[in-house]
């Protein structure tokens, strides 16, 4: 734990001044830091603006310095679907806090948490929380991203609660999965990619990462979709059975 808290406090306090993204989802070149390689993303996609704050920046830097290429790429990508469904539906929401939560929504499975037994979502949330809240961010706003986050893959809830939530679980399903895949356009699509490329063995490469950040806390997953990827990853692993639960509880076998 205490690993952990280091590792999450010497990046919150990160600040940058030479790294910069453009205003249309037009990454600039982030200077490296030890082995980690600037994106080198030059598309443009003129419906969705990346917000050039401190804050976006900061949380770009911390993002990128704490994660692999393959994460942050990610976490840029899931930005941007879930700031075009948001243009496409015609929804209000907060540009900054949008792009905080899509950074830090995998946060939680950075080597940092590597003894945490708390959901991966939870340690995203609680960080994203924190550095809202370093940044001056009010209570509520800081409390709503956490919530995105915390939620992010637990289908069903997400698109009922207010927008950024939507947006991030949106985002984050499109990415991973396709969902809405057809509602972009083939030149959003395409530049999506171009500006944060997706490698062609994504899949397998996140599954991995999944299974890597979760194998020490496999409880975590029980009941949501990662346990189907404890269970691909590892033969031994058993999905609980809320049915056996409920027939095998005290209530039923006598206390």
């Amino acid at each position: 734990m205490k690993l952990r808290s280091a590792l999450a406090s010497a990046a919150l306090a990160m600040v940058i001044a030479g790294s910069a993204f453009a205003s249309n989802c037009q990454a600039e070149p982030v200077s490296p830091s030890g082995d980690k390689a600037a994106s080198n993303a030059t598309a443009e996609i003129s419906e969705v603006k990346v917000p050039d704050t401190k804050m976006t920046r900061d949380a770009a830097h911390i993002i990128h310095e704490s994660e692999s290429d393959l994460l942050y790429q990610h976490s840029a990508r899931v930005y941007c679907w879930a700031a075009l469904e948001g243009k496409r539906k015609g929804l209000t929401f907060d540009p900054e806090l949008l792009y905080v939560a899509a950074m830090f929504h995998d946060y939680g499975l950075t080597a940092g948490y590597g003894d945490s037994h708390l959901r991966y979502e939870v340690d995203g949330a609680n960080a994203a929380r924190d550095f809202l809240r370093s940044h001056g961010i009010s209570e509520a706003d800081s409390q709503s991203v956490w919530l995105a986050i915390a939620l992010h893959t637990t289908n069903g809830i997400s698109p009922h609660l207010y927008p950024i939530a939507a947006l991030l679980a949106q985002g984050a399903n499109m990415d991973l999965v396709g969902a809405g895949f057809h509602e972009f356009t083939q030149a959003q699509r395409s530049a999506v990619e171009a500006a944060y490329p997706r490698p062609a063995q994504f899949a397998e490469g996140f599954l991995q990462e999944l299974y890597d950040s979760l194998k020490h806390r496999p409880e975590t997953t029980q009941g949501t979709g990662l346990a189907d990827v404890m269970a691909y990853k590892d033969p031994s692993f058993h999905r609980r059975d809320f049915s056996l639960l409920m027939r095998k509880s005290p209530w039923t076998g006598g206390r």
